[in-house]
């Protein structure tokens, strides 16, 4: 591929690829840097499909224009499977474009993961409910031993019915009943072809939350450590994944990855990050819609309902953000939907009730609701 053949690279940003509606076991992959192999196995079937992209972005046939820069880093992104850092104000799209991703290469679900001030790498990974597993086993383990003393060969007899080694064994069988890998852990589950990965707003954990991604997105495979104490008994477990009502094999109690995740973090700009973090990532900025830009995200959801209201709202909502230090582009969203309602008179000299809706709507983010910086 020369540096020109664009249309050899995977995502446009325009939609839906041809290539994402072949059979999920004949669809192929670019080939990643060598250091960036992974081997993992057994190996994941397709995941479930995406239900959230109509929802947020609007159905697939609207034309959109991607901006080139965004085209160009999520390129880049998934051919040096390294994660894309998104910044920019909020309501700028940055989420939504773990969803664009994942629809346009037919990738399936996203997982997101919501980062909070509480927010550590292990509740990304998993979550082990040991007091949940205690409380099941005790009944089960009364029963048991009741059974081992009537037993002819006594509980002590090697090899008896019930032997202390064969109870323990069989305690530990139902251990991944109790285990729910959370969705960086089911992110690096072997899949054939990358999950989409959203770690949104990243700035707001805990400092080390970024340092410690580091060694996990380099290594690209994570121990279970419940499971890595009980593999010489069992050394294949399966366990839940963060998708609904699903499933995945752990074998000897490590996670290993094969298809690497595409990893869209996202971030309000409000701290800055380690440099050691920065170097292993690319950055994406996403700068605020224009008029052409909010344009296509109305024609998205509202296809042409909004009539010649649309270019009216359009210039409304970009005067009232120049006012107020900026606003979300999902307010102008919750006013085109008032207007599509019909509940509201837009006449001029009659839309006093609608101006209040939209002052009251389309209120400053800042802290004091002032829009003043100073």
């Amino acid at each position: 591929m020369n540096a020109q053949d664009t249309n050899a690279l995977p995502y446009r940003g325009t939609g839906r690829s041809p290539e994402a509606d072949a059979p999920y076991e004949e669809r192929s992959w670019p080939d990643g840097p060598r250091w960036r192999d992974f081997n993992g196995g057994p190996v994941m079937p397709e995941p479930p499909p995406d239900d959230e992209a109509d929802r947020r972005l609007g159905p697939v046939a609207v034309p959109r224009q991607p901006p080139p820069e965004e085209v160009r880093l999520v390129n880049a992104a998934i051919l040096l499977r390294r994660p894309l850092l998104v910044t920019g104000r909020p309501g700028v799209g940055k989420s939504a474009l773990a969803f664009r991703i994942a629809r346009e290469l037919g990738l399936g679900r996203v997982l997101q993961w919501p980062v909070t001030s509480r927010t550590t790498l292990a509740s990304g990974l998993f979550e082990y409910d040991a007091i949940g597993r205690a409380q099941s086993r005790n009944p089960w383990l009364m029963a048991a031993t009741a059974q081992q003393s009537s037993a002819p060969g006594g509980p002590e007899a090697p090899g008896a019915p019930g032997a202390p080694e064969e109870v323990a064994a069989e305690a530990t069988a139902d251990i991944g009943d109790f285990i729910q890998l959370g969705p960086l852990g089911t992110a690096l589950l072997p899949y054939r072809l990358p999950r989409v990965l959203l770690i949104d707003e990243i700035d707001k954990g805990d400092a080390d939350l970024p340092n410690d991604l580091l060694t996990l997105f380099e290594d690209g495979w994570y121990a279970v450590p419940p499971l890595v104490r009980v593999r010489k008994q069992h050394p294949q477990v399966t366990v839940h994944t963060a998708d609904p009502g699903g499933f995945a094999r752990v074998e000897e109690g490590v996670v290993k990855a094969r298809a690497f995740p595409i990893v869209i973090m996202t971030s309000n700009g409000e701290r800055a990050f380690p440099e050691a973090f920065m170097r292993r990532c690319l950055r994406l900025d996403m700068a605020d819609l224009d008029a052409e830009g909010l344009a296509e995200l109305l024609s998205a959801h509202f296809s042409d309902r909004l009539g010649d209201m649309q270019g009216k709202l359009i210039r409304a909502f970009r005067s009232h953000s120049e006012e107020s230090s900026g606003l979300a582009a999902d307010m102008l969203l919750n006013a085109a939907h008032l207007v599509t309602s019909g509940a509201y008179s837009y006449a001029e000299g009659d839309d006093s009730e609608w101006q209040a809706v939209l002052s009251a709507i389309w209120h400053p983010l800042d802290a004091d609701g002032t829009g003043r910086s100073d």
